[in-house]
């Protein structure tokens, strides 16, 4: 996840993440040569003491090692798989298991998997922006807009969402007023960043 769209699209750092014994509200999956947007930041929340079984956390773990390394996706699909039917109360397999799928370009199993995901935890930001992502590529744009205020609500400091509800606004809903509202919103956030101003400077000369 070329030129006006693609520069707006979110550029993360990848990112491992290992399931511990806790409830984890944001998992995240490596995915060496995918769009970015499909590689959220490393996010990992504990909620409350959940015991995982030995074997449960070492076939994560195993998975999670084959998404990064970029060798065996079959494999690490098989082994979350295997983790989600197993262990059920995380947020996170489901949402590795999912970024898996897209990967492969299975975008309705993915959009399952989310669904999940935020079953779970509602406001999970990681899967509400690959969900809202999935809404926008469908052309669900106000459902897509409700998945991201509804994860903003919870975490609104979290920038990848702030941007794609940004880009959605403008470039796909030509709802400027809600596009400058993120804009600057990500501003505030990254105030040395030269291309979100320049966004902002844009998006005031069509307004």
């Amino acid at each position: 996840m070329n030129i006006a769209v693609c520069q707006r699209t979110v550029h993360l750092m990848a990112t491992g993440c290992l399931l511990v014994l806790l409830l984890i509200s944001s998992g995240c999956a490596v995915q060496p040569g995918k769009p970015a947007e499909q590689q959220p930041e490393k996010k990992v929340e504990a909620d409350k003491l959940i015991v995982v079984e030995p074997a449960v956390q070492q076939d994560f773990g195993r998975a999670l090692q084959l998404l990064k390394a970029g060798d065996d996706v079959d494999t690490a699909i098989a082994l979350l798989r295997s983790v989600v039917e197993r262990e059920q109360r995380l947020a996170a397999p489901y949402v590795n298991l999912a970024l898996a799928l897209l990967q492969k370009g299975d975008d309705k199993q993915a959009q399952q998997y989310l669904l999940k995901a935020l079953a779970i935890d509602s406001h999970h930001p990681q899967a509400s922006n690959q969900l809202g992502l999935l809404y926008r590529k469908q052309g669900k744009f106000e459902q897509a807009k409700n998945v991201y205020r509804q994860a903003l609500a919870q975490h609104p400091k979290y920038l990848p969402v702030i941007r794609n509800l940004a880009i959605l606004c403008d470039i796909y809903m030509r709802d400027l007023e809600c596009a400058l509202e993120q804009y600057e919103t990500l501003q505030q956030h990254m105030p040395d960043d030269k291309t979100v101003r320049i966004w902002i400077a844009d998006l005031k000369a069509r307004m």
